[in-house]
């Protein structure tokens, strides 16, 4: 079980969801709003955004949801009035792509290769939106479920409005594996943050695998108490290193 962004993927923020500072990308983010005639500005456009996220989290919250999760489409959709649906997810996407640019991490292909040569069951659990699994298709020429992921182990917190690291997301992929007749401890799950991905998935039942290999996205977490007992069982700092231990 992999996450996707920072582990699978470099990600230009280090994560989804950081902090984005636009930097030079102004000018190409105020053609986006141009071309879709939408009348703010970048710095607007982000204080809208944030601001509906704050409050949406906050709502859930409220209603007793621990790590919550929003679908950005939705958000653009209440922010963009004037877009159809189409022209929202299009919008979506170009704007993650300016301010969160991805790529592929080097010898991904040969680790998924390698998986699927040994007829080893994929799957992932992730912080991710609607464009994510796209991710793989442009990058990669399929979707997850072409390239080997079994498509019912595929984990997208947009899609069950929790985030990592709640129990509740995890105990969605345990509860889907016991389906299977896989046992927690059987599943091997790889992943950058030492909270968000180690000590969750070890709360789990899971092995884990912590991957170092890029330094944007590296979190050790070491001023949070919760991850000081937390120890991978491996460290990886090249994906392709995992298959010496599967």
């Amino acid at each position: 079980m992999f996450d996707v962004y920072g582990t699978l993927f470099i990600s230009g923020s280090g994560d989804i969801g950081m902090a984005r500072d636009h930097g030079g990308r102004r000018d190409l983010l105020e053609t986006l709003l141009r071309r879709n005639r939408v009348n703010m500005s970048p710095e607007q456009m982000q204080a809208g955004f944030s601001a509906m996220v704050g409050i949406l989290h906050q709502q859930m919250k409220n209603q007793g949801v621990d790590v919550p999760e929003v679908a950005y489409d939705r958000i653009w959709a209440s922010l963009l009035p004037g877009l159809d649906p189409e022209a929202i997810h299009e919008f979506a996407v170009a704007y993650e792509l300016i301010v969160n640019p991805v790529y592929p991490m080097p010898n991904l292909d040969v680790l998924l290769a390698g998986c699927r040569k040994r007829k080893l069951t994929m799957g992932i659990i992730s912080n991710a939106q609607f464009f994510t699994p796209l991710l793989f298709q442009w990058f990669l020429g399929g979707a997850p479920e072409s390239i080997g992921f079994d498509p019912g182990l595929l984990f997208y917190s947009y899609q069950y409005g929790v985030a990592k690291p709640s129990p509740v997301f995890f105990g969605a992929a345990v509860a889907a594996l016991e389906e299977r007749g896989v046992g927690a401890g059987e599943v091997l799950y790889i992943g950058n943050d030492m909270l968000n991905d180690i000590y969750a998935a070890q709360q789990a039942g899971f092995q884990t695998a912590l991957f170092a290999g890029d330094a944007r996205s590296l979190r050790l977490r070491e001023d949070r108490k919760t991850c000081e007992a937390a120890s991978p069982d491996l460290v990886l700092t090249d994906l392709s290193q995992l298959l010496d231990h599967v």
